[in-house]
């Protein structure tokens, strides 16, 4: 309604953002994912007023084969870290249905205790049909997050796929998800994946599949040796752990702490690369919104698509 739109004034959203409240924050967010114009405007001044604030945090992508549990992992992994003092800010993005448009965004049922935390702020979004299941705001909602004081950064993908690319030029760690005793592991996990990892996790290492879960690392430790390794300094680790039962996940925060160390200005530098890479980015999808609203009011555009439609001119013609 036009009452709730004027109640977002840039500046007060900005202060509270900057203040950590949530409130503040999740209204940023919503005006930053929204595709109503005005809105845009207000994203853009909120957007503009937190830029330049210095952070430490971490951003930490996340992804898995369907089935993995990887809610599960990032609700024991999020309450460790917020144990260690940290907070905690999970980005989970969900596929939209190409038919109805719609999102289930189910994951704050699925994190529980993470969503009653005051240090851990959660936010599903759809992906809207973007490319790779990512959304496009995704990297504006990051550095929001960050402004609002949150240490580690969690973005969780749809599933593996292109979304995959996408979460690596926003992200500084990648840890990817399997589970073992599901057929043949290596079969299903395309190399690249595999290459983009930084750190393996093996999930439900437990009960009668722990030793399912040992033989999957050990299969997982060979295959990697056959790969190039993404850092000169890093060999990525592969680790068994059981999110139902909380075990290993001190050893993937460790692991994680371990890579930042390693890393040194790697990640400063890696950052600045994936700000050029936005920037891009962000053009390219502004050009294609650009273009959609000037379909919509152009007789001679819609013509052309007429004509392709009916097979009238070649689609390189109409372009």
């Amino acid at each position: 309604s036009i009452e709730i739109r004027m109640s977002y004034i840039p500046e007060e959203l900005i202060q509270g953002v900057l203040a950590g409240n949530r409130r503040a924050l999740a209204k940023s967010i919503t005006l930053v994912e929204s595709s109503l114009s005005e809105d845009a405007k207000t994203a853009d001044e909120i957007l503009y007023g937190i830029t330049g604030k210095s952070t430490s945090s971490i951003r930490i992508g996340i992804s898995g084969v369907p089935g993995a549990g990887k809610s599960t992992f990032i609700e024991a992994f999020g309450m460790y870290v917020i144990s260690q003092g940290k907070k905690v800010a999970v980005l989970a993005v969900d596929p939209t249905s190409p038919i109805t448009g719609g999102s289930i965004l189910g994951d704050k049922t699925r994190m529980p205790e993470l969503t009653q935390s005051m240090n851990a702020f959660i936010r599903p979004s759809p992906t809207s049909g973007n490319l790779g299941g990512v959304t496009r705001k995704t990297k504006d909602t990051i550095l929001l997050c960050e402004a609002a004081g949150y240490d580690v950064i969690i973005v969780e993908t749809v599933g593996v796929g292109q979304s995959e690319v996408a979460v690596a030029d926003m992200t500084d760690i990648f840890l990817l998800l399997l589970l073992a005793g599901a057929g043949d592991e290596l079969q299903g996990i395309k190399k690249g994946i595999m290459e983009m990892a930084d750190i393996i996790l093996i999930n439900k290492a437990d009960g009668a599949n722990k030793i399912n879960a040992e033989n999957a690392r050990h299969e997982f430790e060979n295959a990697l040796r056959l790969f190039k390794p993404k850092y000169k300094y890093w060999n990525s680790p592969v680790i068994t752990i059981s999110s139902l039962l909380k075990i290993g996940i001190t050893n993937v925060w460790e692991k994680i702490q371990d890579f930042i160390s390693a890393s040194g200005e790697q990640i400063t530098i890696n950052r600045k690369t994936q700000y050029d890479k936005w920037l891009w980015s962000h053009l390219q999808n502004q050009i294609y919104y650009d273009i959609q609203n000037l379909k919509e009011n152009n007789p001679l555009i819609l013509k052309l698509q007429e004509d392709v439609k009916e097979n009238k001119i070649s689609i390189r013609t109409a372009v």
